[in-house]
């Protein structure tokens, strides 16, 4: 069974997202921004992490890029999923190491599509 982080300081979107992921047969841990997510990935990482960007502590963009810039954890796809929805956001999201970046509110569907799809591609 794969394990999906879910990083939000939002307690409802994590609630959202967390049914939509079990009810797939998912297991899920939350972290409320990214400094807790990183303490998370370190005890145990995941197999994949869904990010918010504008959080306290660390944002979604730095945690992405402590992912992707550490050996041992680079390989764990990071979607992002965030309000900021200007073309500029997705581009340096995407320039940070995300694997993909949906905006919300989000359809169900499509982010169920997407992480299916980063899953299978680990």
């Amino acid at each position: 069974m794969s394990t999906v982080l879910i990083v939000d300081d939002s307690q409802t979107l994590r609630q959202m997202l967390t049914e939509l992921l079990e009810n797939s047969g998912l297991r899920v841990v939350e972290a409320i921004n990214g400094a807790e997510a990183k303490e998370k990935i370190q005890a145990k990482a995941p197999d994949l992490v869904i990010t918010d960007l504008i959080m306290p502590q660390m944002n979604g963009y730095e945690l992405c890029r402590w992912i992707k810039s550490d050996p041992t954890t680079q390989a764990i796809p990071v979607l992002i999923c965030s309000t900021k929805s200007e073309e500029f956001d997705r581009y340096w999201g995407m320039k940070q190491g995300a694997d993909a970046y949906i905006t919300k509110p989000f359809h169900p569907v499509e982010m169920m599509k997407t992480v299916k799809q980063l899953l299978r591609s680990r």
